[in-house]
């Protein structure tokens, strides 16, 4: 562990929501050495500036920890959820931290013991390279010890390691695997999969081709979670003790493939929380330049997604709303390498750099993007492109861009950008700055609304469907689906009643926008 890693150092890299300081009497730059499980049978061991996790045990319970942990000389006590003893951490000197209530505590704890030993991105990116860096040499290691060829899979089939042990007999369809990172589907791949991750022990599996060589495979498990697969080609040469070799390095590769993901989480994490930032306003543009790798002249923009569901109750919706950020990670990162994605409340943002000139190539992915989501999801997604801004300090716009598209997009439309929709998106605003100003609210309208409620009227509709028709009697009357001449009538007694000149252009526009954008009228639906 690094010595060096302070309190404050380990909340700015993970930040909000991942960890959340609820008290620290001592300050924040108190070191953090170690990341240490609660274990309810062992006493607290004894570890200057570790962190314990309260495992097992529940917030409103945890002030019986406190004392242990200070006497055993740990930095501070981590709790899941609210409601943690704040007034117990702070008259012994202790930090109290908080994480989700739904968080897993093994995922807390390999988050945060990266954290602590990886330090700012750049180098927790490394760990996670180093870690699959790691796989390869495993491979050689077991494939050596084992006597065959060996590959390491995740659990979407993808080779991640393989052996390189000069001599060792290969097939064809290892090759194959090799060359593209990939192994072939097959419903005979399919169930002997099935077959793999059911055992516990590993197997022999046969050639599924003609001329395959015999395998012997064991799944990669940490708990009950599946991480991938260790994969031996038996040419008949397999040490005696191949099966017990190949368990051994199963348990070594979930070591490795955990601290992998672990650094991964880590960067993303961190990368989603820079983005949000950027989202806000309040990140330094060139810090984020440099860590997001954009120029921080670049010209960007921010695309928004949502969930679009109405039926879907809130928890529910929380938990598909994460979905979406993996599906929009995915592709976005399948299509321009490692871009922020990052959930804001119940929406899903990606940072992507302008396509320059073939705008029309990047809103198709957009639109293939969110039908590909809609599918997955079972429910409906829809996507707002902000407008494109030059340099990371001009985000914010994008995204406030990108929110008022979603705001103004028809029932009809999944996906729009700020271009195709700015006189709504024009309008909306200036509603927005209407009901801020008392003095910008009064006018005619009012007094329209006042006869047609005293009086049983249509003038407020008859007025916008006027001025949506551009002045047009006949075709206000179609919207109406009145006569022309009833239509005629009413402005009439519009102008004698009300005393409304709607011969002077400036007195149109503004009661237009104010029956428009303060009391929420269109033509047809007034």
């Amino acid at each position: 562990m690094q010595a060096d890693c302070t309190l404050d150092a380990l909340l700015d890299t993970l930040g909000q929501p991942a960890l959340r300081l609820v008290a620290a009497p001592a300050g924040t730059a108190v070191p953090v050495t170690e990341v240490l499980l609660h274990d309810p049978g062992v006493p607290v061991p004894y570890t200057p500036g570790g962190l314990l996790l309260a495992v097992g045990v529940t917030a409103a319970a945890a002030a019986d920890l406190v004392p242990a942990v200070a006497a055993a000389g740990l930095t501070g006590l981590v709790v899941r959820g609210g409601g943690g003893p704040e007034q117990a951490a702070r008259a012994h000197g202790v930090a109290l931290l908080a994480v989700d209530e739904d968080a897993s505590w093994h995922r807390v704890h390999l988050l945060i013991a990266s954290a602590v030993q990886a330090g700012p991105a750049p180098v927790a990116q490394g760990a996670g390279a180093s870690a699959l860096g790691d796989l390869f040499a495993l491979a050689n290691a077991i494939a050596a010890a084992a006597g065959g060829a060996t590959t390491v899979e995740d659990p979407r089939r993808r080779i991640l390691a393989y052996s390189t042990v000069d001599g060792q007999v290969i097939d064809d369809v290892r090759r194959q695997g090799i060359l593209g990172r990939q192994v072939p589907d097959s419903p005979e791949n399919t169930e002997q999969y099935r077959r793999l991750h059911a055992a516990a022990r590993p197997l022999r599996l046969p050639g599924t081709e003609p001329g395959e060589i015999e395998r012997l495979a064991v799944t990669i498990r940490a708990g009950g979670e599946i991480l991938g697969s260790l994969w031996v080609i038996d040419s008949g040469r397999l040490a005696p003790d191949a099966e017990e070799i190949l368990a051994q390095g199963a348990s070594t590769a979930a070591f490795h493939l955990l601290r992998a993901r672990a650094a991964e989480d880590l960067t993303r994490h961190q990368y989603g929380d820079l983005l949000r930032r950027l989202l806000d306003g309040t990140a330094a543009p060139a810090t984020a330049a440099r860590r997001l790798g954009f120029a921080e002249d670049a010209k960007v923009r921010v695309v928004a997604f949502v969930l679009d569901d109405p039926a879907v109750a809130p928890a529910d919706s929380a938990q598909a709303t994460l979905r979406l950020l993996d599906h929009v990670r995915l592709q976005c990162e399948a299509r321009y390498g490692r871009h922020a994605c990052v959930v804001v409340d119940d929406t899903v943002y990606a940072l992507l750099p302008e396509a320059g000139p073939d705008g029309g190539r990047q809103r198709r992915l957009i639109e293939d993007l969110t039908r590909q989501a809609a599918l997955a999801l079972r429910s409906p997604v829809r996507a707002g492109l902000g407008g494109a801004v030059t340099g990371l300090a001009e985000v914010a716009r994008s995204r406030d861009d990108a929110d008022r598209v979603l705001t103004v997009l028809e029932e009809d439309r999944s996906v729009a950008a700020i271009e195709d929709v700015r006189p709504r998106v024009t309008l909306l605003r200036l509603g927005e700055l209407l009901d801020r100003r008392a003095d910008l609210t009064t006018g005619p309208w009012q007094q329209v609304l006042d006869h047609d409620e005293r009086h049983g009227t249509d003038y407020a509709g008859t007025l916008i469907a006027y001025f949506d028709a551009g002045c047009d009697m006949a075709g206000a009357a179609r919207l109406l689906a009145v006569h022309a001449n009833t239509c005629r009538y009413r402005l009439k007694q519009i102008r004698e009643h009300l005393a409304i000149d709607l011969d002077d252009p400036d007195e149109r526009l503004v009661l237009w926008l104010h029956l428009r954008l303060l009391a929420r009228l269109r033509a047809g639906r007034a």
